[in-house]
């Protein structure tokens, strides 16, 4: 007994001990998880506008898009994006105006892993936003036509601003899924929460102690965020609408 508590002191000290190591790689963590949300936000608003909206053309390329990023695995995309496609593309050579022209992309491990996570969030956050278009009654755009205002201005003023607020509830479980799947961006090479986890557990041999504070880590984010997220349903709650 006494041996067993002294070694669950002697992993407590080492894993304190690494604690700023291992908290560098949240704060690395909560970046690319934020910055791909934003760049599926960015992306996947006007999608979703597309698919309710957009011409016939226009609606089945965006679900070739939304069906690509949905039915290809995170771990695919990732290899697929770093050392497939910016492989191929560092090797183009063309000649402009007499010289000889080579692609470099120097892409970071970070910048891939935020632009294929946000890629593929824009895939599902499209989904979450034409979900709430179509929840907002179209007789509101009719009233909007009938008194002389652009389908533009309409849907800019009086659907999205509806639509965002009862995005939120679905906003807070694409958070929770893409702050999982952001463990993976370590095959990369991203320094973050998980890969630091597994250097400390591979150098000091705790596996247990270590894999068992990313899990608290990634527990206590997901909670935090979502949180946030559900006060933010509350501030953007307009007192006395129901939605039908």
């Amino acid at each position: 007994m006494t041996e067993a508590f002294a070694a669950f002191l002697d992993s407590v000290s080492t894993v304190y001990g690494a604690m700023p190591f291992i908290l560098y790689g949240a704060l690395i963590t909560i970046g690319t998880v934020l910055l791909a949300m934003l760049l599926g936000f960015v992306l996947g608003l006007p999608m979703a506008v597309g698919q309710v909206y957009g011409r016939p053309a226009l609606r089945r390329l965006i679900g070739i898009y939304v069906w690509f990023f949905r039915g290809v695995p995170i771990l695919v995309l990732l290899y697929l994006f770093y050392f497939g496609l910016t492989y191929q593309l560092n090797q183009i050579e063309f000649s402009l105006f007499g010289k000889l022209v080579k692609i470099n992309l120097n892409i970071s491990a970070f910048t891939a892993s935020c632009i294929v996570l946000g890629l593929t969030s824009a895939a599902y956050q499209s989904q979450i936003f034409r979900g709430a278009i179509n929840s907002i009654p179209s007789g509101q755009l009719k009233a909007a036509r009938a008194l002389g205002m652009p389908d533009g201005t309409a849907i800019v003023r009086i659907v999205l601003p509806q639509a965002l607020r009862l995005a939120i509830p679905g906003w807070s479980n694409e958070y929770s899924i893409l702050l999982k799947d952001s463990a993976l961006v370590s095959v990369l090479g991203t320094m973050d929460l998980m890969a630091r986890a597994k250097a400390m557990a591979t150098g000091t041999e705790e596996y247990p102690a270590f894999y068992i504070t990313a899990a608290l880590l990634y527990f206590l984010i997901t909670a935090l965020g979502v949180r946030a997220l559900r006060k933010a349903e509350q501030f953007a709650r307009i007192p006395g609408y129901t939605q039908h």
